[in-house]
């Protein structure tokens, strides 16, 4: 139990940490903005398609 506690507090004054930390919240905001993307895209998609079955 103390090497685990031992390579907890290394971890924690380490820089890696909050690195990681960073990392995650950066691929959180791509991964928002992707699915925002694809939802406009997918809207903007739909409604030409509407468009070309309405013109048939």
């Amino acid at each position: 139990m103390k090497g685990f506690a031992k390579k907890v507090q290394q971890f924690l004054v380490s820089e890696d940490g909050p690195t990681a930390v960073e990392y995650a919240v950066m691929l959180a905001l791509i991964i928002i903005v992707c699915l925002g993307a694809v939802g406009a895209v997918g809207t903007a998609a739909s409604a030409k398609f509407q468009e070309a079955a309405a013109a048939l």
